[in-house]
């Protein structure tokens, strides 16, 4: 299944896709954006024209597991990417993926403007790998 992941952002949303395998997740690009309408509105272009079957959402949930003001707005967010592409719209909790995103990078010695550019690519692609992950571990407990 194609899957869209979407690390959302007031100024930059991350995209990232798998393969249809479902093995490989890839930082698609980022959409540099602070309009929340004009941003759901380019996310739901991209499924639509990257054909996803299935859309994931960072859920920032606090680290006490409490909901937020941040976490809301991402429900916000994932609610009316259902509407305009009408496709299922996955919340996953995302807490540290951008951290780890950051992480990454120093690792490679990703800097400056270019590092920027790319962080939230980067946290998408682990907010997909997480959920392919589960998905994977669900396939496998129930055969």
């Amino acid at each position: 299944m194609r899957i869209m992941s979407v690390d959302f952002g007031d100024s930059r949303t991350g995209i990232a896709f798998c393969d249809k395998d479902e093995m490989l997740a890839s930082p698609f690009t980022v959409i540099h954006e602070k309009n929340f309408q004009q941003c759901v509105r380019k996310a739901a272009e991209l499924a639509k024209s990257e054909k996803a079957e299935l859309i994931v959402v960072g859920y920032p949930k606090n680290m006490n597991n409490t909901i937020g003001e941040r976490a809301e707005k991402c429900e916000r967010f994932g609610e009316l990417l259902k509407e305009l592409t009408s496709l299922p719209v996955a919340m996953w909790d995302e807490r540290r993926t951008t951290v780890s995103a950051a992480y990454y990078l120093n690792e490679t010695n990703v800097r400056g403007k270019k590092r920027k550019n790319v962080v939230d690519a980067v946290a998408a692609v682990i907010i997909l790998e997480s959920y392919m992950g589960f998905r994977k571990n669900q396939q496998n407990g129930s055969e």
